[in-house]
């Protein structure tokens, strides 16, 4: 076979070199590092509709999709324009606007399992408030969440599982209290039995159970329905809350995301990404009564500078509006298993150990022969070198996936079937070389 030559990425190396001098490892988030795939991290100069284009000229089709917020691609135009108008308006006030009543109505309008929502500046930021509203409602202080579920960077949820069903988290990060990890209490997925000892171990402690509302942030770990309404079950008899991390799912999957596909009523649900067009934008919500919890109202304290910004809510009001058009997301669902089907035919051809799981308009690539991955002690290590051939074949050809193997890809409405069609032909070539 023959040799796919390496893109030239001297700008970008160069460019990576003097960002060592002043961000930790070069870079403001550390899988952007590429530290997982090989060589220098791609510098973006832009992107539009499908397409980026980094500091040597490079054109890619995108499937990291600024890790999924980009339903609608790059630049889309009424997103731009209704960005360009606040603009000359103004950047940000620190007080109420319209727009946050219009998003906030767009939201609520379209989903059936909140009540009222707050914005807030990111997932992390949202998460924490929720896990604060859980605390300040229940009046207890642990959490349980699920190995391979990835809630942000706050102390208390950056925690990893020790041996055993449940464990008391152990800190996953330097600098995280061990009194933070000790109110953790890590489990894993689809285990019953783990969830049923961590309420008898603790009885009218749990103020919460977190999950993924699909958990994407560690391969593309899609629980069934009845363990799902299982979490829904113990935690309603428990006198505990169910959170679900929308970040990702939330407006991926439809307005109303995993809680509609599991057909299930969380507590709280935590949104980002997608609901701000692209700007920074998170949300928390959940019913009237648990709402009223919240300051000013209540005595769950939150509060933020940037909170429902101008900018932001205006992104995010414009990618909307598109969103709630008709058969919007059947389109998006109906492109990305065709998509995956042409894929999956080609590696049955050639008997390869790989395999392609999805929902929505989310992908994730393992090498493996399982067909069903519910833990994320399930996964096979060796496929993440395995992706490291992978990405390079694909980036070589003008196609660019995240820089690791635990990432999901992303298919927006701006990717044409010519972007899909070269897309499936490069992924051919790239299999070829894997398992060459």
């Amino acid at each position: 076979m023959k040799q796919l030559q390496d893109i030239s990425r001297k700008k970008s190396a160069e460019l990576f070199e003097k960002a060592k001098d002043y961000f930790p490892g070069g870079v403001n988030s550390p899988v952007r590092a590429f530290k997982s795939v090989y060589g220098t991290p791609l510098f973006i100069e832009r992107g539009d509709k499908a397409r980026i284009w980094d500091a040597d000229g490079n054109e890619f089709i995108d499937y990291c999709c600024s890790w999924g917020p980009l339903i609608l691609g790059h630049n889309h135009d009424q997103v731009r324009e209704a960005v360009s108008q606040q603009l000359n308006k103004g950047l940000s006030f620190g007080a109420p606007t319209r727009l946050e009543n219009e998003l906030a109505e767009l939201i609520l309008t379209h989903n059936r399992y909140i009540e009222k929502i707050r914005f807030v500046s990111s997932g992390t930021e949202a998460v924490m408030s929720a896990i604060r509203l859980a605390r300040g409602y229940t009046k207890r202080d642990k959490i349980v969440k699920f190995e391979g579920c990835y809630h942000g960077h706050s102390d208390s949820l950056l925690v990893k599982a020790g041996s055993g069903l449940i464990t008391f988290g152990e800190t996953s990060s330097a600098g995280v209290p061990k009194a933070f990890a000790d109110e953790t209490i890590v489990i894993s997925l689809n285990d019953r039995q783990a969830l049923e000892e961590a309420f008898t171990s603790f009885p009218e402690q749990i103020a919460a159970v977190i999950i993924e509302g699909i958990p994407a942030n560690n391969g593309l770990l899609i629980q069934d329905k009845d363990y799902i309404h299982f979490l829904r079950q113990i935690t309603k008899e428990k006198g505990a809350l169910l959170i679900f991390d929308e970040v990702i799912t939330g407006f991926r999957l439809g307005f109303e995301g995993a809680a509609k596909y599991y057909d299930i009523q969380p507590d709280i649900i935590t949104y980002g990404k997608i609901i701000g067009g692209g700007m920074p934008v998170g949300a928390y919500g959940a019913s009237k009564e648990l709402m009223a919890h919240i300051s000013p109202d209540g005595g769950v304290y939150q509060a933020g500078t940037l909170s429902g910004n101008p900018v932001a809510m205006s992104a995010g009001i414009a990618a909307l509006r598109v969103l709630a058009e008709p058969d919007f997301y059947t389109k998006q669902e109906t492109k990305t298993q065709e998509f995956v089907e042409a894929i999956r035919i080609y590696i049955k051809q050639k008997n390869y150990a790989v395999q392609v799981f999805t929902v929505g308009s989310i992908f994730w690539f393992a090498f493996t022969d399982q067909t069903s991955i519910k833990r994320a002690d399930e996964i096979d290590p060796l496929s993440m070198e395995k992706y490291k051939v992978m990405h390079r074949s694909l980036l070589n050809q003008g196609i660019y996936f995240g820089p690791s193997g635990y990432e999901v890809g992303f298919i927006s409405s701006a990717h044409t079937p010519a972007d899909l069609n070269q897309t499936i032909e490069a992924i051919q070539i790239a299999l070829d070389s894997v398992f060459a």
